[in-house]
């Protein structure tokens, strides 16, 4: 019963920003590591960035400098901030609960970079 609901995605221009949200239920929230990827069109789903149980954050070189992650353990609600956005991040992104064990996926929200 382990559901992830992704939400925020949408068209946006060139150097715009968007925040990705993602609720998650039937897991304990608070013990989960939490990701998210995304999976450009024609290409394979790609790591963006992970956030621990206990808050530490890791990015891909894409996202380095762009994009932050951060949790809300009262909402079990993990975030994606994209800032400075650009064509190449045109992808389907997804949330993911504990990456590095049972990985549950969400169902992706598209997000657009174009002008």
């Amino acid at each position: 019963q382990v559901q992830l609901v992704e939400s925020g995605g949408g068209l946006v221009q060139p150097g715009g920003s968007l925040r990705l949200a993602c609720a998650a239920s039937g897991i304990i929230f608070s013990a989960n590591a939490m990701g998210w990827y995304r999976q450009p069109p024609g290409k394979q789903r790609e790591l963006v960035a992970t956030i621990t149980r206990g808050g530490y954050t890791n990015y891909a070189d894409s996202a380095k400098g762009r994009f932050t992650i951060s949790r809300d353990n009262t909402k079990n609600t993990v975030y994606l901030q994209m800032n400075s956005l650009k064509p190449e991040d045109t992808a389907v992104y997804y949330c993911i609960a504990n990456p590095w064990g049972s990985r549950y996926w969400g169902q992706g929200t598209q997000v657009t970079v174009s002008s």
